[in-house]
């Protein structure tokens, strides 16, 4: 699985699976992946529908910036999101409560 993979299917198969849980968050993620791998997606939570979309989005509340292989980590189940948060590995601007919502959309 590659961060591109999970930004154009991974992540808006789950938002089609339950859209409603998706809007209720009503939120727009930025996300900064870096690494060989890595660039710039946005997830909107408050469009109708919801969408994933690669580039910047100004209007984010909550900006998330990983490592490419730990991005993967995070989203695959192989590493906690709050230990990579903690270690300094994911890094959170923005709204943290917004980012404590995320595991909804990523599973």
């Amino acid at each position: 699985m590659t961060v591109k993979e999970i930004f154009e299917q991974r992540i808006p198969d789950g938002i089609k699976e339950d859209p409603d849980k998706a809007k209720s968050i009503n939120a727009i993620y930025q996300f900064k992946v870096t690494g060989d791998e890595g660039g710039d997606w946005y997830v909107d939570l408050t469009a109708d529908p919801p969408n994933v979309a690669a580039g910047v989005n100004d209007d984010a509340k909550c900006t998330i910036t990983v490592g490419d292989a730990d991005f993967i980590d995070v989203v695959t189940g192989k590493l906690n999101a709050q230990m990579a948060f903690m270690s300094g590995k994911l890094k959170i601007a923005g709204d943290m409560s917004l980012a404590m919502k995320l595991g909804t959309v990523l599973k």
